[in-house]
C-alpha cells in the first residue's frame, strides 16, 4: 500500500476518535456480542439511524453500544430528553447541513496541502451550519422553562465555532458550486477575460475554416468541437490530407476525423499556456483560503463533531415521538424490572397498528422466567423485545415502553435463539444449542441477561428436561436473569421446586386456535397440540388414541391449566371493568375540580372587582363630602340647617349608586354632620364633640360611653354592650380614658358601624400579592387620618420593587398624603416608605 494512503488512513482514524469526543463513552465496536447479533439489535439501530439529517448522524446512531455505567446512561438519556424538547418546541427544530469534511479535516495537518472549492465551500456551510444553530440553542428569548430544559445541550452550542468573518472570506473567492470566482483576485480576472477572448477568436476562425470545407469533405451538422484539450473540427476522412494538421481523435465508424488546422496550432497553443497560468492562480488562491482555517483545525474537529452529535440525538428524539417512546428509568441490581406497554421495536417499525403491547414485572427474588404455550404464540418475540428494550435504553435510546416502566440494566447479553447447525462444523442443531449454553454457564453474572429459546429441545424429552432444569436451577441460583420458552411439562414445574423461577404463559384462543399475545405471569401454558390436529381434519379414532396415551396426570394438569386460564380471563375482564369506571370516577372527580377551582377563581374575582368599585365610590363620596364640609364652613351659622341636609342628600345618592360602599358613605355623612354640629355651636359641648368622642352622659347618672353618630339634634352613644340615642344636651365631653379598657372591648357593631380599629404608626405589606396591597394601603392611611397621625411608615420590602411601585402609586393619587419618601438608612431604606400627612385631611 502507497504509504502517503496509510498516513491519511490514520489520520482518519484520528479524527474519528476526535468526532466521538462529544459522545459517551462505549463499548468498541469489535465486542459486539453473538447475542447482539442474534437479537438484530444492528437492525434496530438502522431503524433509529433513519431519522437522522445527515449520513454522519446515521452512521454515529449505528455505531452505538449497550453502556453499563448507569451514570453515563442517564446523562444520555438526559440529553435525548434535552432534544426532544427542542423538537418539541414553537416552531420546531430542523438540523442545518452537515457536510462531509472528515477527509479534509485530516489533510489540514499536512502543511501546504490545499482544498477543493468544493472542499471549501464545504467549509462555509459547515461554518453556517455551526454559527446558526448556536444561536438557536442560546437563544435568549426562550423562556426559563425552556432553557431548564435545553440545559444538557449546552456543551454542544459551546463547542461550535461563530466566525462570520471567514465565512465572508471564504465565500468571496468561491461560488455556490465550488467554482472559483472570477473577482477572486485581478490576476485571475485579467486571464480569464483573456482566455475567453482567446477561445472566442480561436472558435471563429475554425468555423470559417470548416466554411471553406468542400461539400464532399465537409461533415453534415457540424460544429467546433474539442478533443483532449484542443479545439478541432470534423473532417470526413479522404478530405484530411486536403485540411492537413493534427488529428486528435476519430468516429466510432473511422469515417469522419477530429483535426486541428495548421491555422489553428497556434491559437491552442496560446489557450493551453493561458489555461496553466490560470490554474496557478486559482491553486494560489486556494491555498491562501485553506490558510485561514487551518489554524481553527482543531475548532473545525470540534465543531464537525458537535453538529454530528445533535445530529444523533435529534435522531432518536425523533424515534421516541414516532412510536411513543417513554424515558424509562433505570432499576438498581437485584431490584428486579417493570415492562409497561412494551412493545417489539422491529415489528412496531413495520406495523405498528398490530403490535400487541405486553406488561411484565419482575421483583427482585424472581430471576428467571419460564414461559410456556402453544407454536407461534410469541415466545420468540417477547425474549427478543425484552432484551431490545434493555440494549436500546443502554445505548442511550429511549425504548418503546410506558412511562412508569423501570429497565433492567445488564452487564452481557446472552442469547441461544433460533438453528445454529452447522455442516462444515460438523455441528447438528443441539450440538449448536450445547456449545451456546456452555458459554452461558461459563460467562454469564449475576448481572447478565440469558435468553433461551425451546430449552430442552433436539434431544430425547426426558433427558432434555434434565438437562435444561439443570441449567435454569444454576442460573437461578447465580442470580443471572434468565428468560426461557419451552413446551416440555417437566420444565414447568421447576417453579415449585426451585426459588426464584416463575412461570408464564402467551394466552391462547382455545375457540378459534389462534394467538393473543397476551402475556400471563405465574400460570403456565398449555401446548394446544391435539386441538389444533382437530382442527386441521386429524381422523377422531388417531386423535382418541393419542389422547388414551397421555398420562392422567398430564391430563389432570392440562385440565387445571385450562381452569386457571377460563378464571384469568373473567377476572382480566371485571379488572377491565373496574379500571374503566375508576377511571371514569377520576375524570368526574377531576372535572369537579376543575370547575369548584374556576368558581373560587371567579369568585375572588368578583370580590376583587367589588372591592375596586367600593373604594372608587368611597373616594368619589369623600370627595363630595369634603367640599360640602369647605361649604358648610364658608357659608356660616344661617345655612347650616340647608347645607347639612344638602351633604345628606348627596352620601345618600352616591350610598344608593354602589351598595358595597353603603357603610364607609354613612361614615362619612356621620362626620359631615359632626363638622356642621361643631360650626353652628348648638351647644358648648356640641362645639368639642365628634364621632369617637368619650362622653358623660347625664341622663344616666354619669355613665361614660363613646360617640358614633348624630341624629338631628340627638347623638347614639355606646356604653359598654348598649347602644342608645340621647339629646345632644344631655351629654359632655371628658378625658378619655375615663373610658373602661372594658367597656371599649364590648362595642357592639351596628349597622353601619365599624369595630374599633387601633391606630397604628406603620402597616406591613410583605408578603402580600400586588393585587392585595391596595386594601391594605387604604385601611392604613384611612386609620392614621382618623387617629391625626402625622406621619405614617409603609414596610414594603426591597425584593422584585413591584410592592413598592404599587406603593407608589396608590399615594400618588392619595390626596390626603402630602408628601412621601423612601426611608433612610437606619429606617429600613429602600425597604419602606415614609408618608406625611395632609393636616387638612
Amino acid at each position: 500500500m502507497n504509504p502517503l494512503v496509510e498516513v491519511e488512513q490514520a489520520r482518519l482514524s484520528d479524527f474519528d476518535r476526535e468526532v466521538g469526543l462529544f459522545h459517551s463513552q462505549v463499548v468498541p465496536p469489535a465486542a459486539r456480542s453473538h447475542a447482539l447479533v442474534v437479537l438484530e439489535f444492528a437492525r434496530a439501530l438502522d431503524i433509529v439511524a433513519g431519522f437522522a439529517s445527515s449520513e454522519a448522524g446515521a452512521a454515529r446512531i449505528r455505531m452505538l453500544e449497550p453502556m453499563t455505567d448507569a451514570a453515563e446512561i442517564i446523562a444520555e438519556h438526559a440529553r435525548v430528553e434535552a432534544a426532544r424538547a427542542l423538537v418539541r418546541s414553537e416552531g420546531g427544530w430542523t438540523m442545518e447541513p452537515i457536510p462531509d469534511l472528515a477527509a479534509a479535516l485530516a489533510r489540514l495537518r499536512v502543511t501546504g496541502s490545499s482544498w477543493t472549492g468544493l472542499e471549501l465551500r464545504a467549509a462555509v456551510t459547515l461554518l453556517v451550519s455551526s454559527r446558526k444553530t448556536r444561536d438557536a440553542l442560546l437563544n435568549t428569548k426562550r423562556d426559563d422553562k425552556e432553557k431548564s430544559a435545553l440545559l444538557p445541550l449546552e456543551i454542544i452550542a459551546f463547542a461550535l465555532v461563530s466566525d462570520l468573518t471567514t465565512e465572508r472570506e471564504i465565500d468571496k473567492v468561491i461560488t455556490d458550486e465550488g467554482v472559483v470566482r472570477d473577482d477572486a483576485s485581478p490576476a485571475l480576472r485579467k486571464l480569464r477575460k483573456e482566455l475567453r477572448g482567446a477561445e472566442s477568436d480561436l472558435v471563429r476562425l475554425l468555423e470559417r475554416l470548416m466554411a471553406k470545407l468542400e461539400t464532399n469533405h465537409r461533415v453534415d451538422d457540424a460544429s467546433v468541437t474539442m478533443r483532449n484539450g484542443r479545439y478541432v473540427i470534423p473532417v470526413r476522412r479522404e478530405g484530411r490530407s486536403t485540411v492537413g494538421g493534427i488529428v486528435h481523435d476519430t468516429s466510432h465508424s473511422g469515417s469522419t476525423v477530429f483535426v486541428e488546422p495548421p491555422a489553428a496550432v497556434e491559437a491552442g497553443n496560446r489557450i493551453r499556456e493561458l489555461e496553466s497560468e490560470e490554474l496557478r492562480e486559482t491553486e494560489r488562491i486556494l491555498l491562501e483560503a485553506t490558510e485561514r482555517l487551518r489554524p481553527r483545525r482543531d475548532e473545525l474537529l470540534a465543531t464537525l463533531a458537535a453538529l454530528v452529535t445533535l445530529d444523533s440525538l435529534t435522531a432518536r428524539a425523533r424515534y421516541a415521538l414516532a412510536f411513543s417512546c417513554s424515558p424509562a428509568m433505570l432499576s438498581a441490581p437485584g431490584e428486579g424490572f417493570s415492562i409497561i406497554n412494551g412493545r417489539h421495536p422491529l415489528l412496531l417499525a413495520r406495523d405498528r397498528e398490530s403490535v400487541v403491547p405486553f406488561d411484565l414485572f419482575m421483583d427482585g427474588a424472581e430471576r428467571t422466567l419460564l414461559v410456556s404455550g402453544p407454536n407461534t404464540g410469541g415466545k420468540t418475540v417477547l425474549l427478543k423485545a425484552l432484551a431490545l428494550i434493555s440494549l436500546l435504553v443502554q445505548a442511550g435510546i429511549p425504548a418503546p415502553v410506558g412511562p412508569e416502566s423501570r429497565v433492567a440494566l445488564f452487564d452481557q447479553f446472552f442469547a441461544d435463539i433460533g438453528d445454529e447447525q452447522s455442516i462444515e462444523a460438523s455441528l447438528s442443531t443441539f450440538s449448536a444449542h450445547l456449545r451456546n449454553l456452555t458459554e452461558i454457564i461459563h460467562r454469564a453474572t449475576d448481572l447478565s441477561l440469558v435468553l433461551i429459546d425451546e430449552l430442552g429441545s433436539g434431544t430425547d424429552p426426558v433427558e432434555g428436561a434434565a438437562l435444561g432444569g439443570a441449567i435454569l436451577e444454576t442460573l437461578t441460583r447465580r442470580g443471572t436473569t434468565t428468560i426461557a420458552t419451552t413446551h416440555l411439562g417437566a420444565l414447568k414445574e421447576l417453579a415449585q421446586e426451585v426459588p426464584g423461577v416463575v412461570n408464564a404463559s402467551l394466552q391462547f384462543d382455545a375457540v378459534a386456535l389462534a394467538p393473543t399475545y397476551t402475556l400471563v405471569k405465574g400460570i403456565p401454558g398449555r401446548s394446544y397440540g391435539l386441538s389444533i390436529a382437530r382442527r386441521l381434519a386429524m381422523p377422531e379414532e388417531v386423535l382418541e388414541r393419542a389422547e388414551a396415551r397421555v398420562p392422567q396426570g398430564e391430563r389432570n394438569v392440562a385440565a387445571l391449566l385450562e381452569d386457571l386460564e377460563r378464571r384469568q380471563k373473567s377476572l382480566s375482564t371485571m379488572e377491565s371493568i373496574v379500571a374503566e369506571r375508576d377511571e371514569q370516577t377520576q375524570a368526574l372527580a377531576s372535572q369537579l375540580a376543575e370547575r369548584e377551582f374556576a368558581l373560587k377563581e371567579r369568585e375572588r374575582e368578583v370580590e376583587r372587582a367589588a372591592r375596586q368599585d367600593a373604594r372608587r365610590y368611597v373616594l368619589d363620596a369623600r370627595q363630595e363630602i369634603e367640599q360640602t364640609i369647605r361649604d358648610l364652613k364658608a357659608a356660616g351659622a344661617d345655612q347650616i340647617a340647608t347645607a347639612g341636609a344638602e351633604a345628606r342628600r348627596v352620601a345618600e345618592r352616591r350610598a344608593a349608586d354602589e351598595g358595597l360602599a353603603l357603610e364607609r358613605i354613612e361614615r362619612e355623612r356621620q362626620l359631615a354632620r359632626g363638622v356642621a354640629a361643631r360650626v353652628g355651636g348648638n351647644s358648648a359641648e356640641a362645639g368639642a364633640i365628634e364621632i369617637g368622642t368619650t362622653v358623660e352622659v347625664s341622663t344616666l347618672g354619669g355613665k361614660v360611653g363613646q360617640v358614633v353618630e348624630f341624629r338631628g339634634n340627638d347623638v347614639t352613644v355606646v356604653i359598654g354592650a348598649l347602644k342608645l340615642t340621647v339629646p345632644m344636651t344631655s351629654v359632655r365631653r371628658v378625658a378619655k380614658r375615663r373610658l373602661a379598657a372594658s367597656e371599649r372591648a364590648e362595642m357592639v357593631p351596628m349597622m353601619g358601624d365599624q369595630p374599633e380599629l387601633e391606630v397604628k404608626r406603620e402597616v406591613d405589606v410583605r408578603g402580600m400579592r400586588v393585587s392585595e396591597v391596595d386594601d391594605a394601603v387604604q385601611q392604613a392611611v384611612d386609620l392614621a387620618v382618623r387617629g391625626d397621625l402625622p406621619v405614617l411608615m409603609i414596610i414594603h420590602g426591597k425584593g422584585t420593587g413591584a410592592l413598592r411601585e404599587r406603593v407608589t402609586a396608590l399615594l400618588k393619587s392619595d390626596k390626603r398624603v402630602r408628601d412621601f419618601r423612601l426611608g433612610l438608612w437606619n429606617e429600613g431604606g429602600a425597604g419602606v416608605t415614609i408618608v406625611t400627612l395632609s393636616e387638612t385631611a
